[in-house]
């Protein structure tokens, strides 16, 4: 059986490794995207992703709000997670099932709440 694949969209590249190391030791199989521009090319390319981990602020055509959004209505049943050091998020602003994590974030917490999604 082949583990959950976990999509990680952050423009700074040491935070990016960081998370693909987080979701590799609780795992999972890891892609990373720098933008959302390179996430949708991934997620149109592979049908077995199946959690988006994304920063907030990124440079390209959308933000991470804006991306989980396009997410949830192009592939709804992909989980996701989003994390901003800078933005302050409501419930509202994310879509169903999203979760926030304000930066520095905790290794364990990301890793705990990517099992939940994904169990």
């Amino acid at each position: 059986m082949t583990s959950p694949v976990v999509l990680v969209v952050e423009d700074e590249a040491l935070i990016r490794l960081a998370a693909v190391q987080i979701a590799e030791e609780a795992g999972y199989e890891a892609l990373e995207a720098a933008n959302a521009d390179e996430a949708i090319r991934l997620l149109e390319a592979r049908v077995d992703i199946a959690l988006v981990f994304t920063d907030v602020h990124m440079p390209g055509t959308m933000d991470g709000i804006k991306l989980v959004h396009y997410i949830r209505r192009r592939w709804p049943p992909v989980r996701l997670m989003v994390a901003s050091g800078v933005a302050v998020l409501s419930e509202s602003d994310l879509p169903s099932g999203a979760s926030f994590f304000r930066k520095p974030y905790m290794d364990h917490a990301i890793a705990d709440e990517m099992k939940r999604l994904l169990r």
